[in-house]
């Protein structure tokens, strides 16, 4: 047994020793305190680092690798490996890549397609979607994916901007093909996913497919000699007009695959895709995804709420992708036991609302959401890598070297950026609204609209800061706060002004849906006669066997919004209207305003004078227009 004197034979570390620890800890705590998130800010960025020189490493050494040719190398290195799953039928990676070889056979033999060619793909949610695609890309071709949900003038619009040698149609899109196939140009030549054919001139694929070879086509067809070089193009939603055709890069593409890389997603992930593979969300992030990870992706023809979690547990699903209002698609789902029994540990996408967000995770367990920001054709992209609940993403010193961007004053009466006496734009304050926009450099380029360089050119911002400089014009509205998370507030198309202020229509619908007989409100501005600016109007979905409250609807607004924001018109639909990409659909609303002559559904007014939504009726109606009624 040691005795005290004992004690002064042990070691007796140096003097500096104590102050040094203490000195850790300090600096510990200091950092927890000043940048509690500079550890994951440096992981982040260090991941985003390390994928950046991997593809400058092989531009350098001459190599162009794209996303496809990882697909290839994955199929000659695990081709027994599941790659999609449909249906509950299994395609493993050596099936897709044999498929998709086989209708570039057909293509070669049957068409005289050369390399940087379009081809249209009027395609739903399928395995030979992806082979189609895969198949024309190993031939050089471009691929223009249409949006399915889009008819008559506007998909012929589509077609005609991306000039397209050949337009491929799925077999449960017919109907839509005869809609339009009168008027499409005679020099797009038809085909269609089936064995035979009652249309005139219109040529089938599947029962060449199945006599096709399974041989490659020749490397030279598919080898890309610049990631800048047109591989897509992805049609944006369109929600105020005609779809835009964006010309999507390898480039961009090899960004987009590796989104859930960057979240922290592996090979041993299983991906569950239910959005359109026409949108980039499905086809570059989750399609793309797949491949960079090498890991295997449920596919479902249309998303479901009420099988969406039955399927996660029927193929053990652990990331799953979202977009617009379907996580909350899923919150309004009845509740049912054992919610929470599944295995997703990743849910990737945007624009969930915060509400929405806590329910999520409140019910459905313990899912991190992987919130991002990133437009279709834009050069610039924010991650949510710390999970803060409400954010788009973060940004630092040394993110903003790599992707410059900044956040100006914007003018929404003139729908323009605001420039001061010496034609310079300005930055907003933290905590401000500003309008998003990046610079385009030759790390970060802009690659425009197919058959429109009006639209390109008006997505760009000339001369900003000083002489000389460009950037893109994102159209969003974000605002930074003063711990640099981003926050997206709204669209400045979505924008409105009244009373000389400024309304985000997503503040207001947010107030809505508080209320508990509210299911969906999608709000915007109409234009009243002899009125400056667009007065508010919401439409309004209630939830099922709810009725409408109009005196809580009153107190809500007037308690939660400013005066200015509050909607002066109500309109109660049975089913909002969406984009394909779960977005609400606002042009037609705002087209037909508030008139109860040419509207069936009910239409109510906000009567100040009487503190109450009224019924809005004919002479109502007049008198507003008359201005015999206050506004």
């Amino acid at each position: 047994m040691l005795g005290w004197d004992d004690f002064y034979l042990l070691p007796v570390p140096p003097s500096w020793v104590p102050g040094a620890a203490v000195g850790i800890v300090s600096l510990h705590f200091m950092q927890k305190l000043l940048f509690p998130y500079f550890w994951a800010d440096l992981r982040y960025l260090l991941k985003v680092l390390t994928y950046g020189l991997r593809v400058e490493r092989y531009r350098l050494q001459g190599r162009v690798v794209t996303v496809l040719d990882k697909f290839v190398k994955l199929a000659e290195k695990q081709p027994h490996k599941p790659f999609l799953i449909y249906e509950g039928t299994v395609h493993t990676y050596r099936d897709v890549d044999r498929r998709s070889n086989r209708i570039a056979q057909v293509f070669l033999q049957h068409e005289a397609l050369k390399k940087g060619d379009t081809v249209a793909l009027l395609m739903g949610n399928e395995p030979d979607f992806i082979h189609v695609w895969f198949g024309l890309a190993k031939l050089g071709c471009v691929v223009a994916f249409l949006n399915f949900n889009v008819r008559c003038r506007s998909l012929l619009h589509c077609v005609s901007s991306c000039e397209p040698k050949i337009l491929v149609v799925g077999a449960d899109l017919l109907r839509t093909l005869e809609e339009i196939l009168p008027k499409l140009q005679k020099d797009v030549s038809v085909w269609i996913m089936a064995k035979d054919s009652t249309f005139p001139s219109v040529h089938t694929l599947l029962d060449k497919i199945e006599a096709a070879s399974e041989d490659p086509v020749p490397v030279n067809r598919c080898s890309a000699n610049n990631l800048k070089s047109a591989v897509l193009y992805i049609f944006t939603s369109g929600t105020t007009g005609l779809p835009k055709a964006a010309v999507i890069s390898h480039l961009q593409v090899l960004k987009g695959a590796a989104g859930l890389w960057a979240f922290g997603a592996t090979a041993e992930d299983i991906i569950y895709i239910t959005l359109p593979l026409y949108h980039s969300a499905a086809s570059l992030l989750g399609i793309g995804g797949c491949i960079q990870l090498g890991a295997t992706c449920v596919l479902k023809k249309k998303f479901s709420a009420c099988q969406f979690w039955s399927d996660c547990r029927r193929y053990n699903v652990t990331v799953i992708q979202y977009i617009g209002e379907l996580c909350r698609y899923l919150c309004n789902q009845p509740v049912k036991e054992g919610e929470k029994n599944h295995k997703v540990r990743l849910a990737v996408g945007n624009g969930v609302r915060n509400d929405v967000w806590r329910e999520f995770l409140d019910r459905f367990g313990a899912v991190k959401i992987c919130e991002f920001y990133g437009a279709t054709e834009g050069n610039i992209c924010f991650m949510n890598h710390t999970g803060k609940i409400g954010s788009v993403g973060r940004t630092n010193f040394f993110y903003k070297l790599f992707f410059p961007f900044d956040l100006i004053k914007y003018d929404f009466q003139k729908d323009e950026p605001i420039r001061n006496k010496h034609g310079w734009c300005e930055k907003v304050k933290k905590g401000e609204p500003g309008l998003l926009i990046s610079k385009v450099n030759a790390k970060n380029p802009f690659f425009g609209y197919a058959g429109n360089k009006r639209h390109t050119e008006k997505k760009l911002l000339c001369e900003v800061f000083k002489k000389g400089d460009l950037y893109f014009n994102t159209g969003d509205l974000m605002v930074q706060d003063h711990d640099n998370f981003l926050y997206f507030w709204d669209r400045i198309g979505d924008t409105f002004r009244w009373k000389g202020e400024n309304v985000a229509t997503t503040e207001v619908s947010d107030v809505i849906v508080m209320l508990d007989f509210i299911q969906e409100a999608n709000v915007y501005g109409v234009s009243v006669s002899g009125h400056e600016g667009k007065a508010g109007m919401a439409s309004l979905i209630l939830k099922q066997n709810a009725s409408l409250d109009l005196e809580q609807m009153y107190k809500q607004v007037v308690t939660y919004l400013p005066s200015y924001a509050c909607p002066l018109f109500l309109r109660i639909q049975e089913k909002m209207e969406m984009t394909g990409t779960f977005k609400q659909q606002k042009f037609r609303l705002v087209d037909e305003g508030f008139n109860p002559s040419t509207i069936t559904d009910p239409l109510y007014f906000l009567d100040n004078s009487k503190k109450a939504y009224v019924l809005l009726t004919k002479e109502l109606h007049e008198m507003i227009l008359s201005r015999k009624m206050k506004l």
